[in-house]
């Protein structure tokens, strides 16, 4: 297994990293745990990302779960210290809501509740990296193309949020911080206040990239890059939309669109169709798996520091792994990238 560096931070992670928002909804605990055993202790997979909202779709009684299903793991594993936990914050948590009665923003008191919320769960006593799931302005992410300045933003300073992270850090809760959904002013304004106040500096930037959304390769990659801060890429397959198996109305059993249609206009509206096909077609001729292809480009890209891989089976999750195997050739690079130039972020 490949490690990278975490920003700019003392730790290794694994070039992948194991997404968990299907736990406690797609996924069983016992199927969790499954997964947990083998990507972790039989594949190195020692990084994983998790949040206050998973599972994902968001439900008010099933919030929260998948932090527990990992708790339980760590408690039954016996061991944490090897581990690399992510989790995130959210400026729209049903989970506190429901259990506290306060309106979740990233103000001091939310992020503070949220943070303990997230170590309860997890039954450990520090996250190593907490992210901002989203910002809480009104901006561009979860697809959003066009901005609209709001004249009366009244969302809470991402200094006061700022402030409440290094609280955390200082009590020893957080040891890196890192944000997620982020534009590229929403990431300098961070490190700025960071450098200019002696606070926490961000170390990595959670968002969506893919073969057919590579919207951050225009303002986000150089900022990566340069302020060492790097990609956790997200929705590399898609939802899994790239593997092809939606194609011409396709509605395969159990997976995540045959039963939700949330965010199925996201990631699999009409116009990607024919690119989704180009990719197959290229992963065919040269005797690859979609998936894999998919992966190990996002895994080749000088901005990533760790792609994030979900599955809903042993199958796909071995599937995912095995791309840390694989290395594109510069044919096969060529032929996405005419693909992409005649046909780009056809997703959202």
């Amino acid at each position: 297994m490949e490690y990278r560096m975490l920003g700019d931070t003392d730790i290794q992670v694994p070039v992948l990293c194991l997404g968990t928002m299907t736990w406690g909804q797609q996924n069983t605990e016992a199927e969790a745990h499954e997964q947990l055993d083998y990507a972790v202790d039989e594949r190195g997979l020692t990084f994983l990302d998790t949040a206050e909202i998973y599972p994902i779709p968001p439900e008010p009684e099933l919030q929260g779960r998948t932090e527990t299903y990992i708790g339980n793991w760590i408690k039954k594993r016996g061991k944490r210290d090897d581990l690399v936990i992510a989790s995130k914050v959210a400026p729209a948590s049903l989970i506190r809501t429901r259990d506290v009665g306060t309106t979740p923003r990233l103000d001091r008191n939310s992020i503070h509740e949220a943070l303990n919320g997230s170590l309860s769960r997890l039954g450990v006593d520090h996250i190593d990296l907490y992210q901002i799931h989203w910002p809480e302005r009104e901006t561009n992410f979860f697809g959003k193309r066009g901005y609209q300045h709001d004249e009366h933003d009244a969302s809470t300073p991402i200094e006061e949020t700022l402030s409440a992270l290094k609280e955390m850090v200082d009590a020893g809760k957080i040891r890196h911080i890192g944000v997620s959904n982020e534009t590229p002013w929403g990431v300098a304004e961070y490190l700025r206040l960071a450098r200019e106040n002696g606070m926490p500096r961000i170390v990595s930037i959670q968002n969506q990239y893919s073969l057919t959304n590579r919207t951050f390769e225009i303002g986000l990659a150089e900022m990566a890059i340069r302020e060492q801060v790097g990609l956790l890429a997200y929705s590399v397959l898609g939802m899994g939309v790239l593997t092809g198996k939606y194609l011409d109305g396709a509605k395969p059993e159990g997976a995540r669109f045959t039963l939700f249609e949330r965010n199925r206009a996201r990631y699999d509206p009409p116009q990607a169709q024919e690119a989704i096909r180009r990719y197959c077609a290229i992963s065919d001729k040269y005797d690859l798996d979609i998936a894999q292809m998919a992966i190990a480009f996002t895994r080749m890209q000088s901005f990533t520091t760790s792609v994030i891989i979900g599955a809903r089976t042993m199958k796909q999750l071995k599937t995912a792994i095995d791309a840390t195997e694989l290395t594109l050739s510069p044919e096969v690079l060529a032929d996405i990238e005419v693909v992409h130039t005649e046909m780009p972020d056809v997703t959202v």
